[in-house]
């Protein structure tokens, strides 16, 4: 599990693709000084797991439908990336819950200031608006923002300058793609409740106990 407040940006330095998928190298010589092998990582919002470290960088493996969901098969060497350690159970949680799991991959269509925040603008795929709302919570490339209005095609966030400065929000093109990841609870809530899926009706056997008490409370009707 993951929060989306990023610890430091590092600096892509390998990224090799194969037919099993990709095997990238992060410089980061500050970051994470007691990781360890096998440690859970999140390069821009993306769970991957630690397999070597070398000469101030740390090695992961990138799955084949890592690299179908999300950004990461697109980096290239010298490109910086958002980077957060697995939350342990003794720390605050500041941000909110996050699996490391892209759910959709947007694009940044505007960005401008206004006042000391910068407001920023991302265009979202369908099935990733579902779960959008204001005032919810929301992960761009693994940062975790709060969205400040919705559209039919995307939303709004107004960033703080301490969240701009520190993650690579800062430096992202107008166009160029991000990693986003929603509220875990919402989807949870959806398969309870058994909203309907494309206009279906959801069949009690999928809406998990909520629905499996209402039919019963329904005498099974």
């Amino acid at each position: 599990m993951f929060t989306g407040l990023i610890e430091c940006e590092g600096v892509i330095t390998r990224a090799d693709r194969s037919p099993g998928g990709m095997r990238m190298e992060v410089y980061a010589p500050e970051f994470g000084r007691d990781m360890q092998i096998g440690d859970a990582i999140a390069v821009n919002g993306v769970r991957v797991t630690v397999v070597k470290f070398i000469r101030g960088a740390f090695l992961a493996d990138v799955s084949p439908d890592m690299l179908e969901t999300s950004t990461l098969g697109a980096l290239t060497q010298g490109q910086k990336v958002n980077l957060e350690r697995a939350l342990r159970l003794s720390d605050r949680l500041a941000g909110h819950l996050m699996s490391g799991v892209a759910d959709g991959i947007g694009h940044l269509e505007l960005r401008q200031h206004a006042g000391k925040f910068s407001v920023y603008q991302f265009q979202a795929p369908s099935h990733v608006m579902r779960y959008v709302v204001e005032n919810g919570p929301v992960a761009v490339d693994g940062v975790s923002l709060i969205v400040a209005k919705v559209a039919p095609q995307g939303f709004t966030v107004a960033v703080d300058p301490q969240t701009e400065s520190g993650t690579t929000l800062k430096v992202k093109a107008i166009g160029e793609p991000v990693n986003l990841e929603v509220d875990m609870l919402a989807k949870y809530v959806e398969r309870f409740m058994g909203v309907p899926e494309d206009g279906e009706p959801v069949p009690a056997e999928r809406r998990g106990l909520g629905g499996l008490l209402r039919d019963l409370a329904d005498g099974g009707r």
